[in-house]
């Protein structure tokens, strides 16, 4: 520890020059500051990512550790208080990915204006002075931030799936289409579009519910037998079993790059690396680049 004069900008964590003449002052400066510079810039920083702002070198690089093993990546890093610039720089992942656009301060002042600044931009700062404290906090908000995403992706989100019609459970042909079918591969939720490939991709409606052993379930996979209510395409005439599609014709579920995209972005936790590989053989089948 140091005491003495003028010592608010001090560094802790940067080598201490002693300056034995006045001239020696700005070149001792000057390393100083390039010293910094070199040290941050060994950082290594990801394309998307939060950014960090700490009070001290070693309190940076202590919560970038506890960033790291918590797989929270970080585009951007400064030391000392929150600056109207850092808000700018962080403000960058509004474009890439909004989920990111957020400042953890960890021990350091926050400038009215910046904190003002961050308001009208739409980005979040953090501020704690423990290092737990910020990553609740930001925990809290990230899966906030997933669960208002998911809510807003559902209905683009198409999970893949595969079915084998069981023709022994033929219980409606049409309007609404009810009947027993196998979950080849995949998972099959309410809401998913499903079309047959092999009779031109005609659409044959909407899953709209799902019964397994005489109970009403959200969603099946591969290896279980269930009984599905299909209901027709709001706007399109009802499609017919034996006529629009036979038992022998497999049923998949109608993915777009959109519905891939949606898949990725906000439902990743919920695929396992079976159901990546349908999406790859149905992006084969419907063709998407």
């Amino acid at each position: 520890k140091i005491l003495g004069k003028d010592l608010e900008k001090t560094l802790a964590g940067l080598p201490l020059l002693v300056a034995h003449r006045e001239d020696e002052i700005p070149v001792l400066r000057d390393e100083l500051v390039k010293e910094l510079k070199q040290t941050l810039s060994c950082i290594k920083l990801e394309e998307k990512g939060v950014y960090v702002q700490a009070s001290t070198l070693g309190s940076l690089e202590a919560l970038l550790e506890f960033l790291r093993t918590s797989k929270v990546p970080y585009a951007g890093i400064n030391i000392g208080p929150v600056h109207r610039k850092d808000v700018m720089k962080a403000s960058a992942m509004l474009e890439h990915d909004p989920q990111y656009a957020v400042i953890l301060a960890f021990d350091v002042k926050v400038e009215r204006e910046s904190q003002e600044m961050a308001d009208s931009l739409g980005v979040r700062i953090f501020s704690a002075e423990i290092i737990y404290h910020l990553f609740d906090a930001f925990t809290k908000y990230r899966e906030d931030y997933k669960k208002s995403k998911q809510e807003e992706f559902k209905h683009i989100a198409v999970f893949p799936a595969k079915l084998r019609v069981l023709p022994q459970f033929i219980f409606n042909s049409r309007d609404p289409i009810v009947m027993g079918v196998s979950v080849e591969a995949g998972i099959l939720k309410q809401g998913t579009p499903l079309c047959v490939p092999s009779k031109g991709f005609v659409e044959i409606g909407v899953v709209t519910s799902i019964e397994m052993n005489h109970k009403a379930v959200d969603t099946a996979k591969k290896g279980q037998e269930i009984c599905v209510k299909i209901e027709p395409i709001p706007g399109e005439s009802p499609k017919m079993y034996g006529r629009h599609f036979e038992a022998t014709d497999i049923i998949v579920s109608k993915i777009t790059r959109a519905s891939i995209d949606a898949l990725k972005n906000w439902f990743r936790d919920e695929m396992q690396k079976s159901d990546w590989q349908l999406i790859m053989e149905l992006k084969k089948t419907f063709e998407i680049i």
